[in-house]
């Protein structure tokens, strides 16, 4: 079954999750914390990698800290639809991993909406910073060095 164009893809293996964990730091937003990184084009063999997505896959973490499997889902469900509001703020294919607090049980659904908002925001444009960044080393090459010559 091939996804609607605006559905949005879920990150679900374990080794993407891990992934994006040693690949990036964990950054803070006021009511979670969240981890994001560019989706490699080569896998670890150097082959390059077949990916159905070409957008963002997002993935979330609810602990047992945070509360009762009712909380936890409650929680989850709350967080998808955020998610599913707001994925059209991502264009680069990104794996984002988000964590939200305990304090998102009592939270106001437009507070969350909005708290989802700016870290989608704030990891687009991390990651057009770095686009252009790196778009800028490349067409800055240094001059060949010529040889002295010998006195």
């Amino acid at each position: 079954m091939n996804p609607s164009p605006n559905s949005v893809l879920r990150l679900r293996k374990h080794a993407d999750y891990q992934r994006v964990y040693t690949s990036s730091r964990k950054q803070f937003s006021k009511q979670m914390s969240f981890f994001y990184s560019l989706r490699p084009t080569e896998g670890p063999d150097g082959k390059p990698q077949r990916s159905a997505t070409t957008g963002p896959r997002i993935g979330l973490t609810v602990g047992k800290v945070i509360g009762k499997a009712v909380d936890r889902n409650r929680i989850k469900r709350r967080m998808r639809e955020c998610i599913r509001r707001n994925a059209a703020i991502l264009t680069a294919p990104v794996d984002i991993i988000l964590h939200p607090r305990r304090v998102v049980i009592e939270l106001e659904f437009d507070k969350l909406d909005r708290e989802v908002a700016q870290v989608f925001r704030t990891v687009q444009a991390a990651i057009l910073k770095d686009a252009t960044r790196d778009a800028a080393k490349e067409t800055v090459k240094p001059a060949p060095s010529t040889p002295r010559a010998e006195q």
